[in-house]
Order: structure tokens, then sequence, then C-alpha cells
């Protein structure tokens, strides 16, 4: 229980207690390669928050496992979906990564998106949540913070060939989820591949009180096939393959109604299917050439944004088809010295956009090609040189920081709608930190950074239905948006405590915004366009903290919150849109050494009545302001035979009504949960 009573330093309440006594032995000694380099998480002066695997593979989709960690408000629009709201910012706004190579692509949008959910859960190994503008290391979208998946690589440590497994399955009551899953690794110290697969089928989800809101239910199937070579001590590299495909993907804010509303927006509003492919090849060098640390990364990724739509009561059918194929390069050179570390590199990306949209007559079955949603053949390049520094200046000081230039072109085709089109961005970015260990158990953090987010095709181009009852048209005469942000904190940790609070405060000018054109769709959507219109002051802290009452009682908290306040031009100040909350989480863990751990928590939300107009005109949220909230819930877990886990739990015991602000639909009413595990 001694490894179970210390949490990481710098990393506090991140982990649910359920997975604390579990997992605790071997994240104590995890090093973090959020700063694009392998260091102590000690080393890094940003807030830092890590979910470990083992939450992921036990959650629906690796972006349930976020939900209330320190700095991290979860939003989900429809099931099968959620996206990680960082310091009041989200979508694109927020970079998201694989390994180090970008996720967002040409048509992430600044809203919520579902593309982070589209990795296998089965491929996690850790979730690193780097909280502020890490702007000089990752430049364009960075701007409220950096969410990295790293995957897990399969290793032995014997010369004599091994294998290792898991079979997986789990069932729910709320939205009679069906889950399984399995893992099968095999090789030795020098060769190890790894193969998994999953499959999810979920029925309509049941809210506090009994109602069923259909159609939500979804399926997903996934894949993972691993290659990893250590053919010395000082080289390694990988071949890693990712697969997940929702099939039909109901959008539920369209099809059920919503504030202010008697009828949905539509009859018909399916993703289908969204997939993703991924392809990564890795190659790592220490003491390579120029005596450096050398890493090589070659990746591409394929998004498919399959729609299929109607209107209330229409009687055409849309059929689109979406698809993003990214390629990316990023290779680094890095070293540590008696005095700290550095790292330099080049990156350079490919994003090319296909887009076709066609409409059905009901009536007749006559097929009619349409103006697509985003330009077809529409292209961004991408290319940055960076780097980044960290240096002990004296005992007790430790300071970090790097500049980063950018060039961004995007070339959008002409359409039926808009035409040709070039945009051009170069953007210089750049960050300092400063770490002060203050006492033994006590640090100092603070950081300013400037960065900036590029127009996407995604702003410049989009036409088409949005949520909210909208009409979007293009827009190609945009600029970046650009922040400023600050931070400061204190961390501390004991034996048998842990604190962390940071406190934040960011200036977001030229902001991106959708703004009402006047104009009205013969359909009764308000049609808008984006525009450079818009700044944000945003503020606010993130605080963690945690306590072994005993060898057996552990205490663990969390607590969020965000303050905005907007303005678009022409119109006076007001809070920022979809703004979280305070939130946060308590919860008791119990663990006697054991094959038996029990665990209860309470999550809760305070009420969000600091509304934005486009709030109260968003169908998502109640115009008077989300009610606060908090549940209960609590689980057993009993390690019943030798690599057997049998768990069970129950949250939202009391079976209470909510929604997430900003979300578009209610939350899961009273929920059993049984899982089952076999190791081998």
């Amino acid at each position: 229980m001694a490894a179970a009573r210390m949490l990481i330093p710098a990393l506090l309440g991140t982990l649910t207690v359920a997975d604390v006594a579990a997992e605790q032995d071997r994240l104590d000694e995890i090093l973090v390669t959020a700063t694009r380099r392998t260091v102590s998480i000690a080393e890094v002066s940003s807030g830092l928050t890590l979910v470990d695997g083992a939450v992921a593979r036990d959650r629906k989709l690796v972006t349930d496992a976020l939900d209330v960690e320190i700095g991290v408000y979860l939003q989900q629009t429809t099931p099968g979906q959620g996206a990680a709201i960082i310091r009041g910012l989200k979508g694109s706004s927020i970079l998201h990564l694989v390994d180090g190579i970008r996720l967002n692509n040409a048509i992430f949008r600044s809203a919520p998106t579902q593309y982070f959910a589209l990795v296998p859960t089965s491929a996690v190994e850790r979730v690193e949540i780097l909280r502020g503008t890490p702007a000089s290391l990752y430049g364009s979208d960075a701007v409220g913070g950096v969410v990295q998946l790293v995957t897990r690589v399969p290793r032995f440590d014997s010369e004599e060939n091994q294998y290792r497994g898991e079979v997986y399955a789990a069932y729910d009551t709320a939205e009679l989820g069906r889950m399984l899953s399995a893992t099968i690794d095999a090789g030795n110290n020098r060769i190890a591949t790894s193969f998994s697969a999953e499959f999810l089928d979920t029925g309509d989800r049941r809210t506090g009180g009994g109602d069923r809101i259909g159609p939500s239910g979804y399926e997903s199937r996934a894949a993972r096939w691993a290659l990893a070579g250590r053919p010395g001590d000082d080289r390694s590299w990988l071949i890693d393959v990712h697969y997940l495909e929702q099939p039909e993907t109901p959008r539920v804010d369209e099809l059920v109604p919503g504030f202010g509303q008697t009828e949905p927006s539509s009859s018909e509003f399916f993703f289908k299917p969204n997939r993703r492919v991924f392809v990564h090849g890795k190659y790592g060098r220490e003491g390579g050439a120029l005596g450096l640390d050398w890493n090589v990364d070659l990746a591409w990724q394929r998004i498919d944004d399959d729609r299929v739509s109607r209107d209330f009561e229409a009687t055409d059918r849309r059929f689109e088809s979406n698809r993003s194929d990214l390629y990316g390069l990023v290779v680094s050179g890095s070293r540590v010295t008696e005095s700290g570390s550095w790292i330099a590199g080049v990156e350079a990306y490919l994003d090319e956009v296909s887009s076709e949209r066609s409409e059905q007559d009901l009536l007749d079955g006559q097929v009619t090609a349409r103006a697509p949603r985003f330009p077809d053949g529409a292209e961004i390049e991408r290319f940055a040189l960076f780097g980044n520094t960290e240096r002990y200046v004296s005992a007790r000081n430790v300071l970090a920081g790097g500049l980063r230039v950018s060039r961004e072109n995007v070339s959008l085709p002409a359409t039926p709608v808009s035409g040709a089109a070039s945009v051009s961005v170069t953007d210089t970015s750049g960050d300092i930190g400063w770490i002060f260990n203050a006492a033994e158990n006590w640090q100092l953090v603070a950081n300013a950074g400037f960065g900036f987010r590029a127009p996407n095709v995604f702003d410049l181009g989009t036409l088409g239905n949005r949520p909210g009852n909208r009409f979007n048209i293009p827009n190609p005469d945009l600029d970046s948006e650009r922040v400023v942000q600050l931070d400061a904190g204190v961390r501390y940790t004991t034996d048998r405590a842990r604190f962390e609070l940071m406190v934040y405060t960011l200036d977001y000018d030229d902001r991106i915004t959708s703004v009402l054109t006047g104009d009205v769709t013969p359909e009764g959507r308000d049609v808008v366009q984006s525009v450079n219109a818009a700044e944000s002051t945003i503020r606010g802290f993130e605080g963690g903290a945690g306590f072994d009452v005993s060898d057996t009682i552990s205490l663990d908290a969390v607590l969020n919150y965000t303050w905005a306040e907007q303005r678009i031009s022409g119109s006076p100040a007001e809070p920022g849109d979809r703004i979280p909350p305070l939130s946060g989480r308590l919860s008791v863990s119990y663990d006697a050494g054991s094959n038996f751990r029990l665990d209860a928590w309470i999550r809760f939300s305070g009420e969000q009545d600091r509304l934005s107009t486009r709030d109260v005109r968003d169908i998502r949220i109640d115009p008077n302001g989300t009610s606060g909230w908090g549940i209960l819930g609590a689980r057993g877990s009993w390690d019943f035979r030798s690599g057997w886990n049998f768990t069970l739990g129950i949250d939202n015991v009391l079976d209470k009504r909510y929604r997430v602000h900003g979300s578009g639909l209610d939350a899961s009413g009273r929920n059993l949960m049984i899982s089952v595990r076999r190791t081998f």
C-alpha cells in the first residue's frame, strides 16, 4: 500500500480512484513526452494532467476517460462522440495528437468534434493533457492546450519468445452497452507485436427518471496492430496501425426537439459512417549523428465524416461524403546536458480534402448533385521549424522556453457557390516557463506564451447545416486567431498528501466566430458566416488534492472553474460561448491490500447562467441557464482467481435527470455496470 499512497508529483487527482491502487507502482516512475522529449513530470512547468491507459480501456470511448479531470471538462453532443474543453476552449483550439502526430485535420471545426473518439481504447498507454499554450513546440491549434494520446508499445524483457493477452467484456444498463475486446502480445526483447480488436454496441440512452431518448444507440468496431523492434540498446522502431469505424451514429440533438423547439430540426441525421485509419512509422536513435538523440515520425491518417440527413418532414434526403487524408513527417534532434536539455526539429504536413454531396427526391427517387460541404480538392500545406530548451539556472530555478516559425498554405478550389481562393499564413509563436523548487515538497511554476490558430478548410469553406438550426456559407477571407496566455501555480507532494493549484488568464483575439447574416433558408435555418470578429478574455483555476487518511483509505478531489467574457464587433461585451461552470469530483478509496477494492465518488457541477447571445439561441442549452447537479457512484473490484477480475459498479445512484452544460442530450440516468477481465 505504500506505493498506492504515492501519486505523481504535479499530478493530483487525475486518475479515477478505482484504478489508482492497481496502477500506481508503474505510474510513479512515468516519464512524459508532452514536451516532445522524454522528461520527468517534475521538469514540466505547464499544467499537466495524465490519464492512465487502464482508465481508457475500461471506457466505451477514449474521450470518456477525460471526464472530470484537473483542467478538463467533457462535452458530449451525441453518444459515440465526446470533446475535451480546456480553459474554456475546444475543437480546433485544442491540438490533439497521437504519438506526436496531429489528429487535428483540415475539417476540424471550432466547436466540439468527434474525431478524438475514433481512437481504439486498446491502443492507449496514457493520455497526456498539457494545459496552456506550448506554442514553441506545437504551433497552430495549441491555443488552450494539447491532448496527446501515447500508444501502448509491446515490450518483453527476455530473449526468449513470450506472449501475454487480455479479454474484456462489459455491460451497462443506461445505454444497454455491450463491449468486448481482446488483446494479445507476442515476442521478445528485440522484436514484439500486438494485435487487439474491439466491438461495442449500445441501445438508446436511458436518462434520469427512466425515459429513453431515441434514436441514440450506435455501434463501433476497431482493431489495432503494432510491431516494435529494438535492434540495439540505442535504436528502436515502431509500425502502428489503427482502424475504428462507427457505421451509423445518430446526431441526437438534431433528431429530438431542443429548447425553444416544438419539432426537431431534422427527420434524419446520421454520421454514416465516421471512420479513422491511421498508419504510423517511428524510428528513434540515441547518440546518433552530431551526438544527438533523433526521432523520425512518418504517418498517414484518413478520416471519413460521411452523413445522411433530411430536414424535418422534408421530401429530399442529402448524402455527404467528406474525407481528410493527412500526411505528416516530423524529425527532431535533442540532447541532455549537465545544465539541462534542448530539442529542435522540423515538421511538414499535407492535408487533402475530398467532399461530395447529392440529394435524393423521395417522391420520384431522382438523385441530383449538390454543392459539397467543403471545396472538393482543398488542401493545407504546413511547415514549421521549432526549438525549445530547458536550463537549470541555479540549484532551485529551472527555466524553459522556445520559438517556432510556422507556414500554412490553404488552397480552396472553386465551387458552385464560391470562387477559388488561396490563403497563406506565416506566424511566429513562443513560450517561456519557470520552475522554482521552494522546498523538498514544494514547487512554484509560471508560464507565458503567445500562439495562434490558422484558419483551416472548415473555417474558410464550409457550406451546409450547422447545429443550433443554422446554415453556414463560406468565407475565404479569414486571418489567424491569436492568443496570449499566462498561468502560475503551486504543487505540494509528500508520501501522504498531494496538492496542485493553477490559475490562468488568456486573451484571445481575432477569433473566428459564426455571425448571423440576416438571411434565413427556406427550411427556416438562420444563415451564418465565419468572420474574425471576436475577442475573448478567459480566466480560471484548476485544482486537485489527495490525502491518505490511513494505510487503507484515501481521499481525492478535483475542482475546476472558468470565467470568460467576449466581444463581437458591433456588440457589447457578454459572457463567452459554452463556458463550463464550476465543476469537480470527490472520491474515496478503500484498499486493504487484499483482492478487493471499493471506491465511491460524487461528481458535481454548478449552475451556468452566464450565457452568450449564441448560447441563448442554441437549442442544446436552456436559455434560462443549465442547472447545477451532483451524482453519486460506487464501484467494487474483486480479483477472484489468478488472472481474473470482476467489477460491479453503479453511477447516478439517485437517478437524477441532468444535462452537462452545452451537451446535446441529457446524461445517463442510474447505471449499473458489470465487467469481467481475464489476463494471461
